[in-house]
């Protein structure tokens, strides 16, 4: 049941013909009562942001942070759309509203597909009456296939801890990059909380998971992350809800690196030894976004060299004699220069679906890693157009 395990709330989704061909492409996620819930978000940092984003940034500050629903669509992002696109999500808020029984402002609105091209904002409309009024806990799954584009799979999670559940459906295989990764994702929980501590608890989660996800370098105008609490299993220790949260979201950032447009590779990247863990982090996702290392882990090669010679050009401190690289746990240079090692274990672990890629600069006690995957020719396929 993914979105709809926590307590209090429903979900649906549908096909209105954004995507053609009866591919679902509109679902909503609302609280099971008329009581609005307790939300919290994170949005993508583009200055590009989407007419959506604009949207629900407002409605949050409209409302003090609290929402009776959520409506997203694939297939058109809404975005660079002006201010038609911002009177479009205005207007799907305004129907599900309409259909709850509620103020639009209490809707937030996602929008995810392609960019610059006006939304068909009717077909929307036409639909929503019929998606509210089949709204259950039951319709998880559909409302999590409806947001996908270029995904192949669904991505839905469950975590329940300490009384309370956390549960979650998200969608991004490309333009996934920190900070935030093109990607949406709504959770829900039925723990007790204000909306100054989901807030805090959220973003906590999204720095430790989505941003330090990397497919391709590239952020999205769209990215969203919406919490929604209906306070129905009482009031966890902070602690723990931050703990649930995060644990949420790495699942679903996980499933997203491994579901990247073109990808055979999850690769883990983790610098240790840095200066500071702010240097460690600029160093992993150096060699993350590196498309030359990419393509190696594509070809199962243990190419430490372009690890290294990323790592040299990241701006952090670095000493070429100190530092040292390992596939799998198995070290392959040490001092910057290759030292023996078991072959044929590296060759076992570069053939395997997740790889580990650990640098160590032995500089100090910096430590950080990326989330990445291996660049293929399925990802060029993937976009060379928007048809």
């Amino acid at each position: 049941m993914s979105v709809t395990a926590a307590g209090g709330f429903v979900a649906a989704g549908s096909a209105c013909g954004i995507k053609g061909g009866g591919r679902l492409d509109l679902a909503v996620v609302a609280t099971s009562d008329e009581a609005p819930a307790t939300a919290a978000a994170v949005f993508t940092t583009n200055l590009a942001a989407a007419a959506p984003v604009v949207v629900s940034r407002r409605h949050l500050g409209a409302t003090g942070g609290r929402a009776r629903a959520v409506i997203l669509n694939s297939g058109n992002a809404n975005a660079a759309t002006g201010k038609p696109g911002e009177e479009a999500a205005e207007r799907m808020c305004a129907a599900v509203g309409a259909g709850l029984g509620c103020a639009s402002q209490e809707v937030l609105v996602c929008s995810t597909g392609l960019i610059g091209i006006p939304l068909p904002v009717p077909l929307i409309e036409k639909a929503v009456p019929t998606l509210v009024g089949g709204l259950s806990r039951d319709q998880a799954a559909a409302a999590a296939e409806a947001i996908l584009t270029t995904d192949t799979r669904d991505k839905q999670v469950v975590v329940r801890a300490g009384g309370f559940t956390v549960g979650g459906m998200a969608k991004g295989a490309a333009m996934l990059a920190p900070n935030m990764a093109t990607m949406l994702a709504v959770l829900t929980t039925d723990a007790a909380v204000d909306q100054p501590e989901l807030q805090e608890a959220l973003a906590a989660a999204v720095s430790a998971s989505f941003n330090v996800l990397s497919v391709d370098g590239c952020t999205s105008t769209n990215d969203t992350v919406i919490v929604l609490a209906s306070g129905r299993a009482g009031a966890p220790a902070p602690a723990a809800l931050q703990a649930a949260l995060t644990s949420a979201c790495t699942d679903l950032s996980e499933q997203m690196a491994g579901d990247a447009e073109g990808a055979t590779k999850v690769v883990r990247v983790t610098v240790v030894g840095a200066s500071s863990d702010a240097d460690a982090a600029a160093g992993a996702r150096k060699v993350a976004q590196s498309q030359l290392c990419k393509c190696s882990w594509y070809g199962q090669d243990p190419y430490w060299g372009r690890v290294v010679s990323e790592l040299g050009s990241a701006g952090i401190a670095f000493e070429p004699e100190r530092v040292s690289v390992a596939y799998g746990g198995t070290v392959v240079a040490a001092g910057g220069v290759a030292v023996d090692h078991d072959q044929a274990a590296v060759r076992s672990h570069l053939v395997g679906r997740h790889l580990q890629v650990t640098a160590d600069l032995g500089l100090g006690a910096g430590a950080a890693s990326v989330l990445t995957n291996d660049l293929t020719h399925a990802y060029i396929d993937e976009n060379m157009g928007t048809s």
